[in-house]
């Protein structure tokens, strides 16, 4: 087994080498002056099984073309297997068309990947669990849900409310107000626009409560920051947010800015580097990584870590 990374989210890949106890594998990936990507792999890989971890996370079509030609130098330096682990999968939001003449971007990437050579993915919280199936390959789609609660289990909170922002996180709430054994609430969201919400009404009782709200992304924050003024109205005691994936772009910074939010806890999905929101914590994903990339190396089963 040997691990390797791009230039997407090396530290990651760093921890999960030191939760293996192997080495960083060798890899050159930079750019040509045109901008083309070039990638030169510096040891012998030859009938290893590879895993390569790169995010394709900002700038998306750089680190989605870095990990393409990494996979096709891999299969053509005779790799034994080539499982690409991408913790956070860029363009996940378009998985079907909302409306006439779009695209459904997610499945066209999930095709260049497979026809890359890739014959494994390993990923965390996909922002539709149905992308699984645009996959012609095996997909073992893995959740933070585990790093996150124990997290929230560690502050000894009482009284937990845990909130869906959208419809969309209604499941994923759900299972996290499950495990907490907290109350479930909803806030009745409604999308007018790609970066604008219209927030009606909060379906459940957050009064006096620490009220954590939990998504798989952060994006703008446009969503959290209608939902966290809508319940402030009820008078919580706190609110403390959960996502996977610090995405953070655009405006995120400014909408962020003068809140009272206790903490913001993401994980290592993505560089959280200049990203300057009070109160976050970041949490590691290298061992839930490590431990399924073991598993799978090992041929033995990832069942167990998908809860």
């Amino acid at each position: 087994m040997k691990i390797f990374c791009g230039n997407a989210n090396k530290p990651l890949a760093e921890k999960v080498c030191n939760y293996l106890d192997v080495p960083l594998g060798e890899v050159t990936v930079r750019a040509f002056p045109d901008g083309e990507t070039n990638v030169a792999i510096r040891e012998d890989i030859r009938g290893n099984d590879i895993f390569i971890i790169q995010p394709t996370c900002d700038p998306v079509n750089d680190n989605l073309m870095e990990l393409l030609i990494m996979v096709d130098a891999f299969r053509r330096a005779s790799a034994k297997r080539v499982t690409a682990v991408v913790p956070y999968f860029g363009y996940a939001r378009q998985d079907r068309k909302h409306e006439g003449r779009v695209p459904i971007t997610a499945k066209l990437v999930a095709n260049l990947i497979a026809s890359a050579g890739t014959e494994r993915i390993l990923t965390v919280d996909l922002h539709s669990a149905q992308i699984q199936g645009f996959f012609d390959i095996p997909v073992d789609h893995l959740f933070a849900a585990p790093v996150l609660i124990e997290h929230i289990k560690k502050k000894g909170l009482d009284n937990i409310c845990v909130v869906a922002p959208d419809p969309g996180s209604i499941k994923m709430s759900n299972a996290f107000a499950k495990r907490l054994d907290a109350d479930f609430a909803i806030i009745d969201k409604r999308r007018t626009g790609d970066t604008k919400v219209e927030v009606n009404n909060v379906v459940g009782d957050v009064k006096g409560k620490h009220v954590v709200f939990v998504d798989d992304m952060i994006a703008t924050g446009t969503s959290l920051v209608s939902g966290y003024n809508l319940v402030m109205e009820y008078g919580p005691k706190s609110v403390h947010i959960l996502a996977t994936h610090p995405v953070l772009c655009g405006k995120a910074t400014e909408n962020f800015k003068d809140l009272d939010i206790q903490e913001m806890v993401v994980t290592d999905s993505i560089p959280t580097e200049g990203k300057n929101i009070n109160n976050m914590v970041v949490l590691s994903l290298a061992k839930l990584l490590g431990e399924a990339i073991r598993r799978i190396h090992n041929n033995q089963s990832v069942s167990s870590l998908f809860i």
